[in-house]
């Protein structure tokens, strides 16, 4: 689908408060990494970009509840956090942090550009102020009743339940999140974004786009239409980029505003540290880059408005989003995540409580909310890798590959004679892959996995049918077809999972005699990688079933409990203290 050859591939900046969650790798980081992945292995260039969101409010309040100065608290953080990362084997070309000068830098200088050309003015805010706390508020700590839905806790800035972008003094009964006393709401001038002057625009550049989901172009159009206001660019918080606009010296940039700036910036500063220091600025300013970006369903209005709204604004001819995939919620056992609560599993807690990140990513792949939200289930958990990875795909692949080994040494046979049966199967293969790129060019990625388990499934169907293991005397031209073809499907199982489950791909296409399988590209199909006279590597398991003591212990609520306070216990000694709970 692809022509280009140039990508941009973002995930939402992750706020470095705590540690990420199962909800957060799926909405942003783990989902951008294996749509990056993918596009590497088409052979496309790509450049992967993330960093740790470290400013504003609630930091300056997690460090001052911890003893830290908010540096020494982000700075704890953002390094474990790198730690995770590498764990999870996420492919990032530069994660890096809005505390970084040349973020900083760029920020203020972007302000100013956009200020320069009429998008910028001052205004009179009511702003909160609690009492108790003697501190200014920003609006995501401030709660209240959502005066568009009736929404009992709606946050200062968005309402979850509608979706709907507020501002805090609109709130029925506001209320301080920290101390849940009434702020008081006092007027400071502030400098604000005039989003109102782009928003024809915006509207036609979403209303003409031919890639956005269907989710993300309704519910921003639906938003446009309600009207776009101006937004507030400064804070009263100290923690943060400095404004850079006259007489702003007491105010800091909106996180927000900060935060999505950084997908240009950090790829700035990925090109300054190489010889070809200008290329960034070709990369963004070319009309040939393509631009993804994932992300949580609530961040749909700031990715999809905001920030085209910014680049339109700044006169600097960057890229507009080409792709913006937004995932609808993950659930923990039907309840929300919640780190106050302890409810959910966090990323270094899961690798704890089953140390094969390949199968956690695959499995997570397999519950991607695109369409709804989605519970993460433990029983789910369970059955993807036991019965779809291990019986399913492994068992296939194995079969395969053993019969290969046993009856003809190792070398894969050539098809002598195809049959009605043998056609589907081969046409069944190339209409999987078909699908599964039509699906993954969209970063359709749990569609995608749906095909890859088709796939599977086609291939256990199609050698139990064939049964070689009964032929090999009677009709060895018959099983040299059947495993020649069973070795097609099993090398494109093992294509498509390599973007989801990168170690074990590898380890899987060694096995099966694909060359320089570590640095897999397959610009067509992955028939290209079967040679003249393929030889394959003795087979090993392919996949494993998570144990029955710890399938059942995760299956028993009451001990499932017991055991994931002894991980969390376990774990939180082995955080920094900025990321202790």
């Amino acid at each position: 689908m692809w022509n280009t050859g140039n990508w941009v591939v973002t995930s939402a900046w992750p706020y470095v408060n705590g540690v990420p969650h199962l909800g957060t790798l799926v909405g942003s980081v783990l989902s951008a990494d294996v749509f990056a992945r993918y596009l590497r292995m088409r052979g496309h260039r790509v450049i992967f970009v993330s960093g740790s969101d470290e400013h504003g409010t609630v930091i300056e309040i997690e460090a001052r509840k911890k003893g830290f100065e908010p540096k020494v608290f982000t700075d704890q953080a953002h390094n474990y956090i790198l730690h995770i990362w590498r764990l999870w084997n996420i492919s990032f070309d530069n994660y890096t942090r809005t505390e970084s000068n040349i973020h900083k830098d760029f920020v203020r200088d972007f302000m100013l550009d956009i200020e320069k050309n009429g998008y910028v003015e001052t205004r009179e805010q009511f702003v909160a102020w609690c009492p108790r706390d003697r501190l200014y508020l920003a609006d995501r700590f401030i709660s209240g009743t959502c005066p568009y839905c009736g929404y009992e806790d709606a946050r200062g800035d968005q309402c979850d339940k509608c979706g709907r972008i507020l501002d805090p003094d609109f709130l029925v009964n506001p209320r301080c999140t920290f101390c849940d006393s009434r702020p008081i709401f006092v007027s400071r001038k502030h400098w604000f974004f005039r989003l109102d002057r782009l928003e024809g625009r915006i509207y036609e550049w979403l209303r003409n786009h031919g890639l956005l989901g269907e989710n993300v172009k309704r519910y921003s159009i639906s938003w446009i239409e309600s009207g776009l206001e101006p937004r507030a660019l400064t804070r009263d918080v100290a923690w943060g980029i400095p404004a850079p606009f006259k007489e702003a010296e007491d105010k800091t940039i909106y996180v927000w505003f900060d935060a999505l700036l950084g997908y240009i910036s950090a790829t700035k500063e990925l090109f300054l540290r190489t010889e070809k220091q200008s290329e960034w600025l070709e990369l963004w300013s070319s009309p040939d880059t393509m631009t993804a970006y994932f992300i949580g369903k609530d961040n749909i209005p700031f990715h999809a408005i905001i920030f085209p709204a910014l680049i339109l604004a700044s006169e600097r001819n960057y890229k507009l989003p080409d792709i913006i995939s937004a995932t609808e919620y993950l659930l923990y056992e039907g309840e929300k995540f919640s780190k106050s609560r302890r409810v959910g599993v966090w990323a270094d807690e899961a690798v704890e409580i089953f140390n094969e990140v390949d199968y956690w990513r695959f499995t997570l792949m397999r519950m991607r909310p695109e369409d709804r939200d989605t519970s993460f289930k433990w029983s789910e958990f369970i059955r993807v890798v036991n019965s779809e990875l291990n019986d399913d795909i492994g068992n296939f692949i194995h079969r395969t590959l053993t019969l290969i080994w046993r009856y003809f040494n190792g070398e894969v046979p050539e098809a002598s004679k195809i049959g009605d049966l043998d056609r589907e199967v081969l046409e069944g293969a190339e209409e999987s892959w078909s699908k599964y790129v039509q699906h993954m060019d969209r970063a359709e990625i749990r569609r995608a996995t749906d095909v890859v388990i088709e796939l599977a499934r086609l291939g256990n169907q199609y050698i139990t049918k064939k049964a070689p293991w009964f032929k090999i005397r009677e009709d060895p031209e018959d099983v040299k077809t059947t495993l020649s073809l069973c070795f097609k499907l099993g090398l494109y199982l093992a294509v498509m999972l390599h973007p989801i489950m990168p170690a074990s791909s590898t380890s899987l296409l060694d096995m099966m005699g694909v060359e320089n399988s570590g640095k897999l590209v397959v610009k067509n199909s992955p028939s290209e990688l079967i040679k003249d006279r393929h030889v394959i590597r003795e087979p090993r398991v392919v996949f494993t079933k998570i144990p029955k003591d710890l399938a059942a212990t995760l299956l028993d609520s009451e001990k499932r409990e017991a055991f994931l306070g002894s991980v969390r216990e376990k774990v939180n000694s082995q955080r920094p203290e900025a990321l202790k709970f």
